[in-house]
């Protein structure tokens, strides 16, 4: 028995170090198993093509991809003028509101303020609100609005201008409202989505901005657009 453990001794001494070289390559070919089986979750890149065709101007809704929001000049609940450049390099939510609505905008606005506390630690993440009755939401209106649901101004812009740019934006940009075709060519009935866009100015998720249990899918796609970095 011991003239058998001091051979088995003398071949690993001799042969140690393809002993080592083979412990790496099965290390190697476990992690390799472990990555196939377990891939890197990646959000999508919505294209138009890829959205509910009402919610989407009619002349870009064959577009399937190099899609991006385009730039955009606003006011926000402080006077001050918000442009995409305020965006750059960041990852931010955005939705489509109204501060008079009695229905799905107050629970909206209470699921964006969830987002907004939990994202405190997060500063390159932002918010972005854009009022569909601009004639109504006002700066010293939207500044009553902020005030009244605790808006953090460093984080969370909510922001009103020109009808048409914001219906075009809607429309041509997140795709995201529709055209209710009524009371003329600008009219548009907001939907409860919150959009997700990347620092690539890209969308990323749609989520459901009246269900708390959304707010949730939206943290964790944050940190996988976080990771992609």
């Amino acid at each position: 028995m011991y003239l058998c453990l001091v051979e088995l001794s003398r071949f690993f001494a001799k042969y140690k170090k393809l002993a080592w070289v083979l412990l790496g390559l099965s290390i190697l070919i476990v992690s390799l198993f472990y990555i196939a089986l377990n891939p890197k979750k990646v959000l999508p890149v919505y294209q138009p093509a890829m959205v509910a065709p009402e919610l989407v101007d009619e002349r870009i809704q064959y577009i399937k991809k190099y899609h991006t929001i385009a730039p955009f000049s606003m006011t926000n609940q402080n006077g001050e003028t918000i442009t995409e450049k305020d965006y750059e390099n960041s990852i931010y939510v955005a939705d489509f509101f109204f501060t008079t609505c009695p229905s799905i905008c107050p629970i909206m606005t209470k699921n964006m303020y969830a987002l907004q506390e939990k994202l405190v630690n997060f500063p390159q993440v932002k918010l972005l609100s854009f009022s569909v009755t601009p004639e109504i939401d006002t700066v010293a209106q939207l500044k009553r609005y902020a005030i009244k649901n605790a808006v953090d101004d460093a984080r969370w812009n909510l922001v009103t201008g020109k009808k048409k740019d914001i219906y075009e934006l809607a429309r041509k940009s997140y795709l995201v409202v529709k055209d209710d075709g009524d009371g003329g060519p600008y009219d548009m009935i907001h939907t409860e989505n919150f959009v997700l866009v990347d620092s690539q100015k890209r969308i990323r998720g749609y989520y459901d901005g009246t269900q708390a249990a959304a707010m949730d899918t939206i943290l964790k796609d944050i940190e996988i657009l976080i990771g992609e970095k």
